[in-house]
């Protein structure tokens, strides 16, 4: 990418070479820092809204602190992207979220002004109070900054952090950038109490009593005094915040360097926790992303001129859009149903349910453990909860689906978006898990829907079970298999064989008849595979329970077995299915292919399956490595 137009921006290749920038040369740099960042999204795709809100917060924090010494913490993490490009990475931003390029969000191994890994919420104020104490017992004089949405922080993990830092003597930084802004509407109490305080006449008073009072930058205990007496409201927030034992500034205008800048030079010279309130405007400078900030939160590539364009023909449906279809359709079968997310309503494909049922929608804020033992309450009483939740945040209620739903064995559906492999955000949100953590479980059952039909139909069949269902879908489309208008189930625990050998093993040519068994959508390329090969394919649908009568059967009638699961090797389906034939002394030799036990990073799913062996030639290598190659058969038996 070209940066000549940026005679500022290109000149920075750490965050010292900004701090000899005058006021006047900061406020310049910003506004080319927010068109460098609108110009590498748009060819790259990425988070857009967010880092347009976040440019000034990110100029003055490398202004004023000594970073990295003192550490920074991108809470969730994607609006990290004008960190990264003060951070020696501007150059690179045109491989962002693509294989062997930067990732979308904060990463150790990317640099060291990335102190802390992110991408799930609310983890950061953790976090930095580890550093900011780990600083004090090794005797080094550094901060510990937390930068957290105002959607972050409605989660309990933030609210363990602040009640234990509190009490810590330790020199933590916590920035509430308050913008209103999370994937979906933020909820819930906590917001509703911040979004009252910024209403009206109240922020505007204290923004500009604050940049009166900042002129002559007076101690900050003579500021924090001024302000509350000339903005009464002021001690309301303060009273929030400090009860945690924090020493609570601000709000702020979290555009306004000349504010920001002093502010934070202030803070920088006090000991112990203190909270910084900075408001910002998501989509910043940006005017399609401030109308839309929901639309701009993660596009795809577009122009800058244009904004967002509509494809000229629609796409394939997505799984996600399966889902939501589903859930508005039972739920006018069954006014039991409710639907339950975290804080993922597009995401999760329940727009269109929020907005039929209003009184049966229920957006628990990003708090995942709070959703799971939700749904058990309402299953407790006679209502059917489904979970919309991706795969990958499920894992955050571990103990809750353990401990609140499978032992007290309440039916509750689990719609596990994002199974698998989910491209360009790589290992954090990979859904690489699930199978393995959720069929380890009693009273638990895992469907693998193969395509779009098939998700519709188990997903009713999970929600007529009297336990605890969780199916598995892939992010994006499936083979376009459409789903049928019906709300018929499949039967429950049971596969079907997709495809029969022609031919019959035959040891003295060195044949051998193989099945190959699969779990979700490499039933597909697995078919492709089978062609090659000649062998059986089987759809197996469910992880648990396992269709062991199916798997008994194919296993009599063939000499070795193939296991295709997109997650896990380890503890996963083909797992399943060799626990199985032991516990039936059946000596069969079983090839599991799946994911491997390494975190699989970033890049585009098609190709990122393809180095894993997980499309049909792969799959095929694969086989014929391990039981040798076999002579195609050009009239398959397809059942």
């Amino acid at each position: 990418m070209s940066t000549n137009s940026y005679s500022l921006l290109k000149t920075v290749n750490d965050p010292a070479d900004l701090r000899r920038f005058s006021r006047a040369e900061l406020k310049t740099l910003a506004h080319e820092l927010r068109a460098f960042v609108l110009e590498s999204v748009s060819k790259t795709g990425g988070h857009l809204s967010s880092n347009l809100g976040t440019v000034e917060l990110t100029v003055a924090l490398h202004k004023v602190f000594n970073t990295p010494q003192d550490r920074i913490i991108w809470d969730v993490g994607h609006q990290s992207y004008p960190h990264k490009i003060l951070t020696g990475r501007r150059d690179r931003m045109t491989t962002l979220r693509q294989l062997g390029g930067l990732a979308g969000f904060p990463n150790r191994a990317e640099s060291e002004y990335d102190t802390f890994g992110t991408a799930h919420s609310s983890t950061s104020i953790s976090a930095a109070l580890g550093m900011a104490l780990a600083a004090k017992q090794k005797g080094e004089n550094r901060f510990g900054i937390a930068v957290i949405g105002d959607g972050a922080m409605t989660a309990g993990m933030a609210f363990e952090a602040l009640n234990n830092a509190g009490v810590a003597d330790a020199n933590l930084l916590v920035i509430l950038n308050d913008n209103d802004m999370s994937i979906s509407p933020p909820v819930g109490a906590l917001n509703r109490y911040l979004a009252q305080l910024m209403s009206g006449q109240f922020y505007t008073k204290a923004r500009d009593v604050g940049k009166q009072v900042l002129k002559p930058v007076p101690p900050l205990l003579e500021l924090a005094k001024r302000l509350e007496q000339q903005a009464k409201g002021m001690v309301v927030p303060a009273t929030l915040f400090e009860k945690f034992g924090f020493n609570y500034i601000g709000p702020i205008d979290g555009h306004d360097l000349d504010s920001l800048i002093p502010t934070l030079e202030n803070i920088k010279s006090l000991k112990g926790p203190q909270f910084l309130h900075v408001v910002t405007k998501k989509g910043q400078g940006y005017k399609l992303a401030e109308a839309d900030p929901v639309a701009y939160h993660g596009p795809g590539k577009f122009d800058p001129a244009v904004g967002l364009v509509k494809p000229a023909t629609p796409p394939k449906q997505t799984f996600t859009q399966v889902f939501g279809q589903w859930l508005c359709d039972m739920a006018a079968k069954d006014e039991r149903l409710v639907g339950i997310t975290p804080a993922m309503r597009e995401g999760s494909g329940m727009v269109e349910f929020e907005r039929k049922f209003p009184k049966r929608y229920y957006d628990v804020g990003i708090a995942e453990q709070h959703a799971v033992t939700f749904a058990a309450g309402m299953a407790c009483e006679g209502v059917k909860p489904v979970v919309a939740i991706y795969s990958t945040f499920l894992q955050r209620a571990y103990d809750q689906l353990i401990h609140d739903v499978a032992l007290q064995n309440l039916p509750v559906v689990f719609a596990l978006d994002r199974a698998g492999l989910v491209g360009a955000d790589g290992a954090t949100h990979a859904g690489a898990y699930d199978i393995s953590f959720v069929r380890c479980i009693p009273n638990m059952s895992m469907a693998c829907p193969a395509d779009e039909r098939e998700c519709r139909q188990l997903l009713t069949t999970a929600y007529e079970q009297n336990h605890p269902v969780a199916v598995r879908y892939p992010r994006g489309a499936g083979v376009g298999v459409a789903p049928l208008a019906e709300l018929d189930g499949l039967p429950f625990g049971k596969g079907e064989v997709r495809r029969k050998a022609s031919v019959v093993a035959d040891a003295s040519k060195g044949r051998q008849r193989i099945a190959i068994l699969a779990f979700g959508t490499l039933l597909y390329p697995a078919l492709e595979a089978a062609e090659a090969l000649d062998a059986t394919v089987v759809n197996m649908r469910w992880a648990k329970p396992l269709d062991t009568e199916l798997l008994l059967d194919i296993a009599a009638t063939h000499d070795a077995l193939v296991t295709v699961e997109e997650g896990c090797i380890m503890g996963g389906a083909g797992s399943a299915v060799m626990e199985a034939l032991n516990a039936a002394g059946v000596l069969r030799p079983v090839l599991q292919l799946g994911l491997p036990d390494v975190f699989i990073e970033h890049g585009d799913p098609v190709k990122l399956l393809s180095l894993q062996g997980l499309d049909a030639k792969g799959i095929q290598a694969s086989i014929e490595q391990r039981f040798g190659a076999r002579e195609a058969v050009n009239t398959p038996k397809v059942a």
